[in-house]
């Protein structure tokens, strides 16, 4: 398991992911719904690591609103190596401008981070599923395109690492 910065988008566009998420287990996908006995919360990483210190993290972003009121656009659907099903907003330049803030800030105070979460290898996304299988996969996709676009807002965030049962909110 890892450890994730995470950004919680509005009530409007969380309650449409999880909308989504029913759909997928439907078509017989396991979506983000059935992990964590159903705790997990739709959003976006903007950081990962193996583990974080949340007093480490905490100082390395003291006077940042990790939380800002970003506005997110989903526009597409996306798959990564290994199955794994994402919706992805489009990287606004004040999206990417808010990443690389808050990964310089997490470097600087000596976080170590994921490396396929910098700046420039960065895909910003909301994950939906871990492991979709080939056989299922058209069927996941066209269900994710009947919800798109899907207009969010980011309203909070938090480091969580699941595998030590951590969520320490963040300004």
């Amino acid at each position: 398991m890892v450890a994730a910065l995470e950004l919680y988008l509005d009530t409007v566009a969380t309650r449409r992911i999880r909308v989504l998420w029913e759909a997928l287990e439907a078509e017989g996908v396991q979506s983000m719904r059935s992990l964590l006995e159903q705790r997990h919360r739709p959003h976006v990483s903007l950081a990962v690591a193996p583990r974080f210190d949340p007093e480490q993290v905490t100082a390395a972003l003291a006077g940042t609103t990790v939380a800002a009121p970003l506005r997110l656009s989903f526009q597409h659907a996306g798959q990564f190596v290994g199955r794994v099903l994402w919706l992805g907003p489009v990287p606004t330049p004040e999206l990417l401008a808010h990443h690389r803030r808050v990964h310089d800030l997490l470097v600087a105070g000596g976080v170590p981070l994921v490396e396929h979460y910098r700046p420039g290898r960065w895909v910003p996304h909301c994950t939906l599923s871990m492991r979709v299988p080939n056989a299922l996969m058209s069927a996941a996709v066209r269900r994710c395109l009947e919800v798109l676009p899907l207009e969010a807002t980011v309203v909070s965030a938090a480091l969580t690492d699941h595998a030590r049962n951590i969520s320490h909110p963040l300004p």
